[in-house]
């Protein structure tokens, strides 16, 4: 079309600028992670106040708060499969692209490839998304990529940007089950065994983790708590005689026992370590329990219930003042002689060979919880290790030498690396980087009756995928001398 011919043509009238549509669901979601990743905060605790916060500003349901957490946690789980797609679709690195930006399309991902929303619904949702955080102009960047992300299915994906298993097993497994190589070669490494037993462990790491009560003995009972519940709502606890499970969307908040603080929500795998300590053959008097790394309070509590119910009292130690706290209001109530001091369990205040039982659950790495901490696979580094090595050591010598000689300690740890579990005791038996300290293994197994695959023994090591808890770690240990 010549000049001439152009001119003669009405013009058409520019298109109306639109506001983007605010979307309060994906908006919420979008909060939590840039909160997580800004602030290396943890979406179970970000997650609750962003949700009541919406329920009382706007029009914001149940059908509105489950798939906020669904966004959330999904896109967590599978962040690092998603990075990968993305990273297929995108034609710089993807430490060049914006965080934000990343936040973004690991939602749209998320939407396209692991839930049941139409690809053209979760394109749509999440460009206008980007346009209300990002702007326009990254608006179209999104667009580009989700739609080049939306022309196969995660399964198509996955076989294009993961090594075939023959080829690299770890990086495979790594890429389709979304987790950082080092874990999946630690796990692996923990759990022994074949393809399909690591296979198992990572899938369960990406299920949603069922919501566990314990019926804190001489105060609740399950009974109370599966009535409190409903029979649609409620199961009995698989191993733990004090558990209760809740079904999909219970609001354990809402129950009067745990409002009052008769019981409270703890994995199963806390629960049994509790037990199996508490269990213990033990000759001689049984009056006075310690908890050492008491913070935030579910074991201290469950031990103060059962040395309560014994007439022993318990000591409930933390180093840090606001987990104090926590642990305070966790056993207030408690019907026996308890007490919550602020102390740090490497430089004790009290005298050693005090204690008839202790138990130290150690700060690790976290790794057998990632079920419920999605965000700390991408946080922790094998460098972590290294920094919680030398407190894990100082912290089980010194419950040996807090408890009594014929006295019981429990090394407890959520984690099943073996440089947490394992190797930590074992260093500290035979004297490695300190003095040796006399004490002799227990066989934990026999004290969880009912409880199958624990391994070889004496220790015990529980997993997600085999009996549905953390990957909680329990060592028993007698001092001899």
């Amino acid at each position: 079309m010549n000049d001439q011919a152009r001119a003669g043509r009405p013009r058409r009238a520019p298109k109306p600028h639109r506001r983007p549509k605010k979307d309060p669901v994906r908006i919420l979601a979008f909060e939590a992670l840039r909160a997580v990743d800004e602030r290396d905060a943890y979406a179970n605790l970000v997650l609750p106040p962003l949700l009541r916060k919406a329920r009382e500003a706007e029009d914001f349901d149940t059908r509105d708060a489950a798939l906020a957490t669904e966004l959330v946690y999904g896109t967590l789980r599978r962040q690092g499969t998603y990075d990968a797609i993305i990273a297929a679709c995108v034609d710089r690195p993807l430490r060049e692209v914006d965080p934000p930006v990343l936040d973004v399309l690991g939602l749209g991902a998320h939407q396209l490839l692991g839930t049941r929303i139409p690809s053209h619904a979760a394109v749509s949702a999440t460009v206008e998304l980007a346009r209300v955080v990002l702007g326009d102009g990254r608006a179209k960047f999104v667009n580009a990529v989700l739609r080049r992300i939306a022309r196969d299915d995660l399964d198509t994906w996955i076989e294009r940007v993961a090594p075939a298993y023959e080829k690299d097993a770890e990086q495979h497994l790594a890429i389709v089950h979304s987790h950082p190589r080092w874990i999946v070669s630690a796990l692996w490494d923990a759990l022994g065994g074949g393809r399909a037993g690591i296979e198992d462990l990572l899938e369960a790491d990406n299920e949603r983790p069922e919501v566990t009560l314990v019926a804190r003995p001489g105060r609740s009972t399950p009974e109370e708590l599966l009535v409190a519940v409903g029979e649609d709502s409620g199961l009995p606890g698989r191993w733990s005689p004090y558990a209760v499970r809740l079904a999909e969307g219970g609001e354990p908040g809402a129950l009067e026992a745990v409002r009052e603080g008769r019981a409270g929500v703890q994995d199963e795998g806390s629960q049994l370590v509790a037990l199996a300590l508490a269990n213990a053959p033990l000759d001689g008097p049984d009056s006075r329990w310690l908890d050492g790394c008491a913070g935030p309070g579910g074991k201290a509590a469950l031990l103060a219930a059962l040395a309560a119910g014994r007439g022993a009292a318990l000591l409930a130690a933390e180093k840090q003042p606001h987990r104090a706290g926590l642990v305070a209001k966790a056993l207030a109530g408690n019907p026996g002689p308890y007490q919550v001091v602020t102390a740090d369990g490497t430089r004790p205040p009290w005298q050693p060979g005090g204690f008839d039982r202790v138990l130290m659950d150690v700060p690790c790495t976290g790794l057998g919880a990632l079920r419920r901490r999605p965000e700390a696979r991408w946080r922790r580094r094998p460098a972590d290790l290294e920094g919680f090595a030398p407190l894990q050591r100082s912290l089980l010598r010194e419950a040996l030498r807090a408890v009594r000689v014929g006295g019981v300690v429990g090394y407890a740890t959520c984690s099943p690396h073996l440089a947490e579990t394992r190797v930590v005791v074992d260093d500290v038996l035979r004297g490695r980087g300190g003095t040796p300290v006399e004490a002799e293994w227990i066989d934990a197994r026999p004290l969880l009756p009912g409880v199958p695959a624990l391994g070889d023994g004496p220790d015990i090591q529980l997993w997600p995928h085999l009996h549905g808890t953390d990957a909680m770690y329990l060592a028993l240990l007698r001092r001899t001398a």
